[in-house]
C-alpha cells in the first residue's frame, strides 16, 4: 500500500472519529414520516428535501418502499436519492443491489446519475450488532482506482441510512478485505461515516488540524432539477461546530462551485446571535435578510440549515429564529414556529 494512502486516510478518520461521537447520523433513531408536518404542530419533520427526475417507467406503489441510495451525479458527487424499490425482507440488500451499475436501477436512474458499483456485481448483507458485513461477488474488484473512495462512501452513507446500521465492513466471495484492491484504501477498521463524503479541504488548512464538517449545498439535474449534495469540508480547527456550519454555509462552496454546487445562504445572510444547542435541539437565530420580500424563507435554505446542522451536532431538532421570533413561515408554505427534525428522505425522485 502506498504510505500516503494511510496518512490521508488517518487524518481524515481521525478528526471524524473525534467529532462523530454522539452525533446524529441520517436517520438513526428515525421513525419514517413522509408527509411535511401541519402548521403549528409541536415539531415534526422538514419536508422531503428537493426532487430530481426519475424515468417515466411506473412504479408499483404498493408494493414498493421509499428508500434512499446514494449514487453519482453528473459532475462526480456521491448524492441521496429517494426511489421506490420492491419491499423486500432485506431493504439493505435491495438498496445495494439496486446501486450496481447496469442493474435494476437502470429503469430508475434520474437523468444525469450513475450506479456507483460495478457491472455484474452480486452482493448480500449481513447485519448482526449494528455492523453491516457486505459480501461482494469477484466482480466488485473491476472498478477504476479514481472511483475507488466514491464507491466506499456510496456504500457506506447508503447502508448507515438504516436505524440498524452503524458500522460497514466489507467482504469479496467471503473473505474480508484489509484494504481496498485498486488504489489501497485501508478496510483495517469498519467503515462508518466519519469516513465523510464528497471530501473538499479548505485552503490552507493542514489534515493535522482540521476540523469537518458536512455541509448540505445545492446541485442541479440535467433537467433543471434541483437536489441536495452533502459535501465534507475540512477547516480550521474549532470548537465550535454549529456556528462553524452556518458559517460555512454562507460562505458557499469552494472550488465544488465550478461543478455546479451553490448554497441556499445568501452572502450577506447574518447570525443574530450564537447557535445554541439544548438538549436535543440546536436554536439558529438569523438576521432579516433571510427573508424574501413576502416575508417568507427560502424553503431550499431552512432545509440546508436543518440538514447540516443534525448532521454535525448532537441534536436532532433545529429551532429556526429570525430577530428571534419564531414565527417563520417558508417559501413553500410550511410553518417552522416549532423545532422540526430533518426529512426522513433525500431528494426523493417523482413517481
Amino acid at each position: 500500500m502506498k504510505p500516503y494512502k494511510w496518512i490521508q486516510w488517518g487524518a481524515v478518520t481521525g478528526a471524524f472519529v473525534l467529532l462523530a461521537s454522539g452525533c446524529s447520523m441520517l436517520g438513526l433513531g428515525q421513525k419514517s414520516q413522509i408527509d411535511p408536518p401541519p402548521a403549528g404542530t409541536d415539531g415534526g419533520t422538514a419536508p422531503n428535501v428537493s426532487a430530481v427526475q426519475a424515468s417515466a417507467k411506473p412504479v408499483d406503489v404498493k408494493n414498493s418502499m421509499q428508500t434512499t441510495v446514494y449514487l453519482k451525479d453528473r459532475n462526480g458527487f456521491i448524492a441521496p436519492v429517494t426511489l421506490p424499490l420492491p419491499k423486500s425482507p432485506s431493504v439493505a440488500t435491495t438498496a445495494l443491489q439496486y446501486m450496481v451499475d447496469g442493474g435494476p436501477v437502470a429503469d430508475l436512474l434520474p437523468e444525469g446519475f450513475t450506479a456507483p458499483l460495478p457491472k455484474g456485481v452480486k452482493l448480500s448483507v449481513d447485519v448482526k450488532d449494528k455492523l453491516a458485513t457486505v459480501d461482494f461477488s469477484k466482480e466488485f474488484v473491476d472498478y477504476n482506482p479514481q472511483d475507488e473512495r466514491k464507491m466506499l462512501e456510496a456504500i457506506t452513507w447508503t447502508l448507515t441510512g438504516f436505524p440498524s446500521i452503524q458500522q460497514v465492513q466489507v467482504k469479496v466471495q467471503g473473505t474480508l478485505l484489509k484494504e481496498m484492491p485498486q488504489d489501497g484504501t485501508p478496510l483495517d477498521e469498519p467503515l462508518t461515516r466519519a469516513m465523510g463524503i464528497n471530501i473538499e479541504k479548505g485552503q490552507g488548512v493542514d489534515y493535522g488540524r482540521s476540523t469537518p464538517v458536512t455541509l448540505y449545498f445545492i446541485n442541479k439535474s440535467n433537467q433543471n432539477y434541483p437536489y441536495f449534495v452533502p459535501v465534507t469540508r475540512l477547516i480550521q480547527r474549532t470548537d465550535d461546530i454549529a456556528k462553524a456550519v452556518i458559517d460555512q454555509l454562507i460562505q458557499g462552496p469552494g472550488d465544488d462551485a465550478s461543478k455546479g454546487l451553490v448554497s441556499a445562504l445568501a452572502p450577506s445572510l447574518e447570525l443574530k446571535s450564537d447557535v445554541k444547542i439544548d438538549g436535543e435541539v440546536a436554536t439558529v437565530n438569523f438576521s432579516d435578510k433571510l427573508l424574501g420580500e413576502d416575508k417568507k424563507a427560502p424553503a431550499d435554505a431552512l432545509q440546508s440549515v436543518i440538514l447540516s446542522l443534525t448532521e454535525n451536532t448532537g441534536a436532532a431538532k433545529v429551532q429556526i429564529q429570525v430577530n428571534g421570533d419564531t414565527k417563520v413561515t417558508s417559501t413553500d408554505a410550511q410553518s417552522y414556529a416549532k423545532p422540526v427534525t430533518r426529512p426522513d428522505h433525500l431528494n426523493p425522485a417523482p413517481m
